[in-house]
């Protein structure tokens, strides 16, 4: 029997999500959070934002949502990367996050998961 698996979304900033980041390759598996900027209904297009960096998000294969603008949305998928660079992604509403709070519990994430990997190569 063949096994079906979803890679889990690696959280990442959206600032850290440009063409020359490791994470920017076709297929990646990536979990990106940002406010909700714009949602265009006719293309199932939303396009959010983190500080600076924004993301278009092709939503066609989400159901019942309500995408409103100022909302902070995470979006969990794999990256198609087209040449104008659309992702599709699979989402989740995370309203009331703080960006900041996440940015720093990335780092702390990262820093653990270094040691870890530094004690068990010792």
């Amino acid at each position: 029997m063949a096994s079906s698996t979803l890679k889990p979304g690696v959280p990442i900033t959206l600032q850290e999500l440009e063409p020359s980041s490791e994470m920017f390759k076709q297929g990646a598996s990536i979990r990106v959070t940002g406010t909700l900027q714009s949602y265009d209904v006719d293309s199932a297009v939303a396009v959010i934002r983190d500080g600076s960096a924004t993301m278009k998000i092709d939503t066609q294969h989400l159901r019942d949502i309500s995408f409103r603008s100022g909302s902070i949305f995470q979006f969990i998928g794999e990256l198609l990367i087209r040449p104008n660079d659309d992702a599709i992604l699979q989402a989740r509403n995370v309203d009331g996050l703080d960006l900041n709070l996440y940015q720093q519990s990335l780092i702390i994430r990262r820093q653990h998961e270094a040691r870890l990997l530094s004690s068990r190569s010792a």
